[in-house]
């Protein structure tokens, strides 16, 4: 809010620096018109007028309000020697002339004199001065010249300007708060559920994985490699337990510092690896070596290892074909396998590993999977993420 409000005294200075300077300049093109001053009277109302330019300048730029008084008193003054002495000629142009000095270059000190009573007092008082000194350079004896009601009119547009600044800006202010704490929600509920789902989309890598495993004796692993993929598990839970958020760096390795930027090549090394200890030989084809930003790469290669697992649990078989490809904004992965195949109507949708390991993965950092099987005929699956 106080940044809001010096943003606002900012706004109401300029505009004050503005608006005087203009109806300042206008009076002084007017009286120096030919036959609407004497020179000697022109010359001092042009230098109290430029006296006054010069206070609003400094209220625009240093933001003191210790020009207002000088700059106001200067003003009513060049009001005051315009008119004097003023032949019945011409009066009713001097009087013109002083219009916008009254109700434009003294009335803007009104644009900083709004925020208390003790500185609306000071702005009234401004006020009746220049409408009296108007009134009195209009020749004749009517209650209310058409000078002093145009005065009028631009100090009320002034004062409203003001006011309407004053009050709306408080308001522009709580909402935009209002707006940030509801942003600040959904933004936190936001990232809860993405953790939610990392969290579930890790266990369901690791752990369950392991458990499965498990469950079933371990057929097809080794005792080494079971070993070696429980070891690899409770080195996660015990950085979980501790508070740490791990980063998957591999398809099988998390560690709590991503890196920038990794080699494609540098990793797939090791998936190859994990899933030939544990009984399916992966056979790779295209491209050798890819760089991807640490996020996608992390994506695609869990995504990836999901695949490869439900070859290994699911197809029947024990090998799978990787094929890795690229162009300049997108690179591939196609997983096929000569397995038993399945009709993808028979897909329960709760299912997390395929939709969430692997689908929700690639969409959260811009790619896609597609799924390609028919029973009998095995499986295809199709990785796509962004370079």
């Amino acid at each position: 809010m106080d940044q809001f409000a010096k943003e606002r005294d900012r706004l109401l200075e300029r505009t004050a620096r503005l608006v005087g300077l203009v109806g300042i300049g206008v009076t002084a093109i007017c009286l120096s018109l030919p036959g609407v001053s004497s020179p000697d009277i022109l010359i001092v109302t042009l230098v109290l007028c430029g006296l006054t330019a010069g206070a609003l300048w400094k209220i625009g730029t240093s933001r003191s309000l210790v020009w207002v008084v000088p700059g106001a008193l200067t003003g009513l003054g060049a009001l005051v020697v315009a008119q004097i002495p003023s032949s019945d000629a011409t009066a009713e142009a001097v009087a013109t002339s002083l219009v916008p000095l009254a109700g434009a270059g003294i009335a803007a000190f009104a644009l900083v004199l709004t925020n208390s009573l003790a500185r609306l007092g000071v702005a009234g008082l401004l006020l009746a001065a220049s409408a009296i000194l108007t009134e009195t350079a209009v020749p004749g004896d009517q209650p209310l010249s058409s000078q002093t009601a145009t005065v009028l009119l631009g100090w009320a547009l002034i004062v409203t300007l003001a006011y309407w600044l004053n009050a709306s800006v408080p308001k522009a202010a709580r909402k935009i708060f209002s707006i940030g704490r509801a942003h600040r929600a959904e933004r936190l509920a936001s990232e809860t559920e993405a953790q939610r789902r990392q969290s579930a989309r890790l266990l369901h890598d690791t752990v369950l994985a392991t458990l499965t495993l498990l469950a079933h004796s371990g057929v097809g692993v080794s005792p080494d490699a079971l070993r070696h993929q429980a070891g690899d598990d409770a080195r996660l839970l015990r950085q979980l337990r501790l508070g740490g958020a791990p980063v998957p760096q591999s398809s099988e390795h998390y560690n709590l510092e991503p890196v920038e930027e990794s080699a494609l090549g540098h990793t797939l090394e090791s998936v190859k690896q994990r899933f030939g200890r544990m009984g399916l030989e992966v056979s790779w084809h295209g491209t050798g070596q890819v760089l991807l930003p640490s996020d996608v790469l992390d994506a695609f290669l869990l995504a990836l290892a999901e695949c490869l697992e439900n070859v290994r649990r699911h197809s029947g078989v024990t090998d799978a074909h990787v094929t890795i490809t690229d162009d300049d904004t997108t690179v591939r992965a196609m997983v096929t396998d000569a397995g038993v195949g399945f009709n993808l109507d028979d897909i329960d949708s709760a299912r997390l590993g395929f939709k969430d390991s692997v689908v929700g993965r690639l969409h959260e950092v811009g790619g896609r999977a597609r799924l390609f099987s028919s029973p009998g005929s095995g499986t295809t699956v199709v990785l796509e993420v962004p370079r």
